[in-house]
């Protein structure tokens, strides 16, 4: 199983903004374009990490492979 997920990322003056559409919470924001995108993708993980143990806590359990993390962004620049 493949999972794609979008970052929407923008320069805001001296700083980079962003967020993974699909996964709320997981935004960031940082001096670089680099730091950027590292920081969205422990965002991403962590969130989804967090959601997988609160399952298994509940009824049923979820597991996720989240080998895809490292090539899951998909970068939509957007114009300021």
């Amino acid at each position: 199983m493949k999972a794609e997920f979008t970052a929407i990322v923008k320069k805001d003056g001296d700083w980079w903004i962003g967020w993974v559409e699909e996964i709320p919470g997981a935004n960031a924001q940082e001096k670089t374009k680099e730091e950027l995108l590292a920081s969205l993708r422990e965002a991403a993980i962590d969130i989804l990490e967090l959601r997988a143990e609160e399952s298994r806590l509940g009824e049923g359990h979820l597991r996720l492979n989240l080998l895809f993390i490292d090539s899951f962004l998909r970068i939509l620049k957007l114009k300021a």
